[in-house]
């Protein structure tokens, strides 16, 4: 069932669905970077601040050394010296600490291309205390490779560090006339060579990576068609439930258009297929204003509204049609149709008794 229901999903992820995704801390990430980031950090550390920590071991060394035969077995005494050697190593190990977090948050930013906050990860999931599952995600695919790649790794480094001891071992008899300070020197030195050349090969490997896992992503992301259908009717809105809504918001500014009609003065006809109701306001607008306007079904009912109300009918079959099409229910009479129209209501209006326009 599973095998089928990923044939299934053809269609690639919507922008949406990786989009909810990223908000529940979900993201393609490597590793592999992060390592990198890390790696780097320390060869910087240990370049820039190596030789500072040496000579704060060695001090400490000495101090400790010198103290064996004078020193005070006595509570006090021992709190002393073990705050003392506590606060020495905490210099040595804190900027390292620092910039190896430090580097990690920016592995994490580079890869999520930002700050990304979401409590969806930390929220306890349940289904993960099943053993059975439990065993399945020790011997999935994802498992095996990360076997695979740790593997890999540890040959590489293994490989690199027999290497770049090898082309120094000549040196090492020479430590023996060397002191304490001198030796930590050069193994840090060795250190930090061996830490360059696994850093080079960590960039490739970082890169691999981050495409592999970026592809798995995407291919765990993608969609049926049936899952991009059901999306899409969420982010537009169910086609038929968009009908139902413009059609009751059409049935009322058809009613408000048909309340309209009483205070027309004069309907203009085609005389079957156009009605267009007209009402000139001259107090609050300048020209005269459409009320309603309708064709066929609308246009008979407006029709019969006008008859109810004793509103004169006026054929014009070129002066409707335009109406129609050019003037909304609302907008004053172009100033290019003035002249027509200002015939009709002059007929009405002498019609009616009243003052011509």
């Amino acid at each position: 069932m599973a095998e089928e229901n990923k044939d299934q999903k053809t269609e690639e992820a919507s922008s949406k669905r990786i989009t909810d995704t990223e908000k529940k801390g979900n993201f393609a990430q490597s590793r592999e970077i992060s390592s990198a980031f890390v790696l780097l950090a320390s060869i910087l550390v240990f370049s820039i601040a190596g030789r500072h920590a040496t000579e704060i071991v060695i001090k400490t060394w000495y101090s400790n050394l010198a103290e064996i035969g004078t020193i005070n077995l006595s509570a006090n005494e021992l709190f002393r010296l073990m705050k003392w050697n506590m606060q020495n190593f905490f210099y040595i190990i804190a900027p390292l600490l620092s910039i190896i977090m430090l580097a990690g948050a920016l592995a994490s930013i580079f890869q999520t291309g930002g700050l990304q906050f979401s409590w969806n990860p930390l929220s306890p999931k349940w289904n993960k205390l099943n053993p059975l599952k439990g065993f399945g995600r020790i011997f999935s695919k994802s498992s095996l490779v990360e076997l695979f790649k740790s593997l890999f790794k540890i040959s590489i480094v293994s490989i690199i560090a027999y290497q770049t001891i090898s082309s120094h071992w000549d040196g090492i008899p020479i430590l023996m006339g060397y002191g304490v300070a001198q030796i930590l020197l050069f193994m840090g030195e060795v250190m930090v060579e061996i830490m360059i050349k696994v850093f080079l090969v960590m960039i490739f490997l970082a890169a691999l990576d981050f495409t592999f896992q970026k592809y798995t992503y995407l291919e765990n992301l993608r969609m049926t068609k049936q899952e991009v259908k059901d999306e899409r009717k969420d982010l537009e809105g169910n086609p038929q439930i968009k009908q139902r809504i413009r059609s009751v918001q059409m049935e009322m500014v058809r009613r408000r258009m048909m309340s309209a009609v009483p205070q027309a003065d004069v309907v203009i006809t085609n005389p079957t297929h156009f009605s267009v109701a007209i009402k000139y306001d001259t107090e609050n607008y300048a020209a005269p204003v459409v009320v309603a306007k309708g064709q066929n079904n609308i246009a008979l009912k407006i029709r019969e509204i006008a008859k109810e109300n004793n509103i004169p009918l006026v054929e014009d079959k070129p002066l409707a049609r335009t109406l129609y099409k050019t003037v909304d229910v609302g907008q004053l009479i172009p100033a290019s149709l003035y002249k027509a129209v200002a015939e009709i209501l002059a007929y009405v209006f002498k019609l009616k008794g009243k003052t011509s326009v």
